[in-house]
């Protein structure tokens, strides 16, 4: 069967960086089995022809009504799938769907009957509220960064930006390329409500929000950019806890040093 993707390369090269950065997560570790998910809003990318495509699937319920999302579409992991294997093929390990006109279901169109990842009502309730915020975000990705995770099983780290403040201080690249810092989310059944709606307020300030002894949820204005948020704050944390492995409490950046990084660069307060 012809692929979607054939003669669109603007939606190929979508995909291709999907794929990309699922190597990515698989390659640092973070992506066991078939843990993580991605889903991109890939909409500015559909044609008339793509609109006009029959379902190949029934219509699905999403378990709740998202009324910002009619008529979109995404490319979503599938469920059970690996990131590695999606590495390679990303339409066999994924899938786009249509949200329909009702904005509580939606129906699989290419390329092949991969169901969506079971997070993918808590990750359509993110794009929900970023169109609805008229944000210019389209990605939204989970996995299971090592350092972050183990971070995350100390309570003294656990307050409100109090591993922000420690992981903007080892290195300044930090603060420059994750202005916003870390958000927290306490410990909630996988999948559940409860971690929904927690994600969802944390990131109302946030780009990223790191899961207590799970993993870290991201959005950014593409699949690369929500990864490499998670990337630099990864290198952050591998850097206290390589220091700490060394027998000694990292000094970090001064308060004046990273005020200083503030001002020379225009960041967030």
């Amino acid at each position: 069967m012809k692929s979607i993707l054939e003669g669109r390369p603007a939606l190929e090269k979508e995909v291709g960086q999907i794929a990309e950065v699922a190597g990515y997560l698989w390659q640092n570790g973070w992506a066991e089995r078939n843990g993580g998910n991605i889903t991109v809003n890939i909409t500015e990318l559909i044609d008339d022809e793509i609109r006009s495509m029959p379902a190949l699937s029934e219509v699905k319920a999403i378990g709740d009504t998202m009324p910002h999302l009619k008529g979109n579409y995404f490319y979503c992991k599938g469920t059970g799938k690996r990131m590695r294997d999606l590495a390679r093929r990303p339409m066999e390990n994924g899938s786009i769907i249509r949200i329909l006109d009702d904005c509580a279901n939606y129906v699989i169109i290419a390329d092949n009957l991969v169901q969506p990842t079971s997070e993918l009502p808590s990750h359509l309730a993110v794009h929900n509220r970023i169109i609805e915020k008229g944000s210019n975000y389209k990605a939204t990705v989970h996995t299971h960064p090592i350092e972050l995770v183990a971070m995350s099983h100390n309570q003294a780290f656990m307050g409100k930006d109090v591993l922000t403040r420690i992981l903007w201080s080892m290195i300044p690249e930090t603060k420059a390329f994750c202005p916003l810092g870390l958000g927290i989310a306490p410990y909630a059944l996988p999948g559940s409500v409860d971690l929904a709606k927690a994600t969802l307020k944390e990131l109302e300030e946030y780009d990223v929000v790191l899961w207590e002894k799970h993993g870290v949820f991201a959005k950014g204005l593409d699949v690369m950019d929500a990864f490499d948020q998670i990337d630099v704050l990864s290198k952050s944390a591998k850097i206290y806890l390589d220091a700490k492995c060394m027998g000694f409490e990292p000094d970090g950046m001064t308060e004046e040093q990273m005020n200083e990084m503030t001002e020379v660069f225009h960041l967030p307060r």
